[in-house]
């Protein structure tokens, strides 16, 4: 009998997938995991019942989190992945021949010793790569204590539930933009903005109050149900998005970087075009960001009785 293997990530509907031969089963101290074949997607891994990654269109996921950051730097040099243990990110990241260390933090070596057993075609050999730097440890921590910089940190992390929680928070992405050279990139994944706008508002607004300029981006991809899949990006280095087409087509031949499978120059350009549903959310998020901006300042210059005596009223 043919097994099916439910995602149960959407709380108003699932999703079944069908599982030709279960690969892998297990719950690690942090996460439960299963890995499966499909006829159609391939090899499938799902964690906590979120279809993850498959075989067949990681690549679009993997190409436009690495790609859109570091084809918009002039010479990217360090980089830093938090999460991505598929090693898919990473793959992608070395493709730039400017880079000269790209730190992949993993909380789970599991994850790692999974893929190179169970899918090794995503990370290649990667991890084996003099310029990788492999640290299992806990993201947030690591970069509330690094005192590396570097040009580009992309967070490949799962939604914001569970463990991966704290991946999406004002704590974790302050310390983010500490451990960002002058002018460096921040990316993040948003999920799916068109069933969860809010995880796509509150990573906006959280990153309009902490950098100059805010950019979401969008992507299809397909094993994700629910509509285009949403990225996000912010930096200090308001520029660095005026790049057009010409441009990064100039760059891409410059760095020999070919064989791309999603990411091309023109829609590097019109990912951050964003349907009207989506920029409605980022609007919305950027203003609330600017509203409470101008709050703290108005806080900021009131003199201590005035303080005091708001601080009394809110409480």
């Amino acid at each position: 009998m043919t097994d099916w293997i439910e995602e149960t990530f959407h709380p108003h509907w699932r999703v079944r997938l069908e599982a030709s031969r279960v690969l892998h089963e297990v719950k690690t101290e942090h996460q439960h995991l299963v890995i499966f074949e499909n006829p159609t997607w391939g090899t499938v891994l799902m964690l906590d019942g979120v279809c993850q990654l498959t075989t067949s269109d990681e690549f679009v996921y993997h190409e436009m989190m690495a790609h859109v950051p570091l084809m918009a730097l002039d010479k990217p040099k360090r980089v830093l992945v938090i999460g991505g243990g598929d090693g898919g990110v990473l793959r992608e990241v070395l493709k730039h021949p400017s880079v000269d260390k790209a730190t992949l933090c993993e909380i789970d070596r599991t994850v790692i010793d999974t893929a190179l057993q169970h899918y090794p075609g995503i990370p290649g050999k990667v991890f084996e790569d003099k310029r990788a730097d492999i640290v299992i440890a806990d993201g947030l921590k690591y970069v509330a204590e690094t005192d590396e910089r570097f040009d580009a940190i992309i967070v490949d992390s799962s939604e914001p539930i569970g463990p991966s929680a704290v991946l999406h928070t004002r704590e974790f992405f302050t310390d983010c933009k500490r451990s960002l050279k002058d002018g460096g990139i921040l990316v993040t994944q948003n999920g799916l903005p068109f069933l969860f706008p809010e995880h796509l508002h509150g990573t906006t607004a959280v990153f309009a109050s902490l950098f100059k300029r805010v950019a979401p981006y969008m992507c299809t991809q397909p094993c994700y149900f629910g509509g285009p899949f949403a990225l996000n990006l912010a930096t200090d280095d308001k520029h660095l998005l005026k790049l057009d087409a010409d441009d990064l087509a100039k760059r891409q031949r410059k760095r020999g970087i070919d064989g791309l499978r999603y990411w091309t120059p023109a829609g590097h350009v019109g990912s951050f075009a964003l349907p009207a549903y989506a920029q409605q959310v980022v609007e919305a998020a950027i203003q609330e960001a600017e509203d409470k901006g101008k709050k703290a300042k108005a806080y900021a210059q009131m003199p201590k009785k005035a303080k005091a005596k708001a601080k009394k009223k809110a409480s």
